[in-house]
């Protein structure tokens, strides 16, 4: 079973009906009234290890995770935890997320906003920009070199900073000669839902020192923090283990000190 390819063939078909309702120049006239996207290199990288926070209700992985009834109220509490940066999950069978969550947020906060979904397509760029997206989300074995190529310049082109999502050693060298500025290395394989927790310490010494390391997956607290930090994550993704928390401040808040500890410990 290849988890990631029928998640794609459904987002493909959930985007022929939004590309029929609304055209790809109304997305381009929203973009370009939109305020300018912030820096996601620069918001990623710092002194401290930083902290991306997930809005996620379900995953194909785990199920349901948490209702969310008000994303925006949700994204505040990261932001006054001290989140770097804040993912929204757009896409809709498998997450249970929209492109109205992220209009919600942005209204909200002031925040870097990570647009997360399975984009094949630049009109789903137009479509993370129009909503206040500043990053979107790139997944390597969800595209061929040719599309990832593109779909990172397109990015660039329209103010976005890519994500680039990898998984394994071969995944991160097409992601670096495709010009990869933020790479962020998942701990769970799309392809069959399994976590391995000792991906990132395998995968980041491949990475160039000039492009930003992101952990993503399998961070429960502050010790996986600290983890990563030793092993060269300029930031971290949290999803599940904030959702699911009683008091997702105290939550971010926690894990930012922990990043901050880290670096003044003067381990790398």
């Amino acid at each position: 079973m290849n988890v990631l390819a029928e998640i794609v063939a459904g987002v493909r078909e959930d985007l022929e009906g939004r590309m029929a309702q609304t055209p790809l120049d109304h997305l381009e006239e929203l973009a370009a009234r939109a305020p300018a996207a912030k820096d996601g290199v620069g918001a990623l990288r710092g002194d401290c290890v930083q902290v991306i926070c997930e809005i996620k209700r379900a995953s194909p992985a785990k199920g349901a995770l948490a209702p969310i009834a008000d994303p925006a109220a949700l994204a505040a509490h990261y932001a006054a935890g001290g989140a770097a940066a804040i993912s929204v999950l757009t896409e809709q069978r498998r997450f249970n997320g929209s492109l109205a969550d992220l209009s919600a947020v942005r209204s909200t906060v002031d925040t870097p906003l990570l647009r997360k979904d399975f984009i094949v397509t630049a009109y789903q760029l137009w479509e993370a920009r129009a909503h206040g997206a500043d990053l979107a989300l790139l997944i390597v074995a969800a595209l061929d070199q040719p599309a990832l190529t593109s779909l990172i310049e397109q990015a660039h082109a329209i103010g976005l900073t890519p994500l680039v999502e990898v998984h394994d050693q071969n995944e991160t060298a097409r992601a670096v000669d495709a010009g990869a500025q933020v790479i962020g290395v998942n701990a769970r394989n799309l392809k069959t839902l399994q976590v391995d927790r000792g991906t990132f310490a395998r995968v980041a010494p491949l990475i160039p020192e000039h492009i930003v390391k992101v952990a993503a997956s399998a961070v429960r607290g502050p010790q996986d923090v600290i983890a990563y930090a030793d092993q060269g994550a300029d930031a971290v993704l949290v999803g599940e283990a904030l959702v699911t928390g009683p008091d997702p401040r105290a939550a971010v808040a926690d894990l930012v000190a922990a990043g901050k500890r880290n670096r003044e410990t003067g381990r790398p």
